[in-house]
């Protein structure tokens, strides 16, 4: 855990505590190999977020299409 924790800037601790969260979560699983504890990611519950979320890309593109036209009319009228 000592190689996670290092370029993180985080003590061992928090990152373990930061992986009982991911793995309570579902995130990823914990394995035990002599003294190490590797850990997998589990894809299955992010591509289910993924595919969820995908179904309102196209709503919020044209919500932030529509805001960035009133944005620039807005500063058209300030610069005038």
């Amino acid at each position: 855990m000592n190689t996670l924790a290092e370029p993180l800037e985080m003590s061992l601790p928090a990152v373990s505590k930061h992986l009982r969260v991911l793995e309570n979560a579902g995130l990823i699983t914990r394995g035990r190999e002599a003294q190490f504890r590797p850990c997998a990611l589990n894809v299955d519950p992010l591509r289910v977020v993924a595919d969820w979320t995908e179904q309102y890309r196209p709503i919020w593109e044209a919500r932030f299409d529509a805001m960035e036209e009133i944005l620039k009319t807005i500063k058209g009228e300030n610069h005038e």
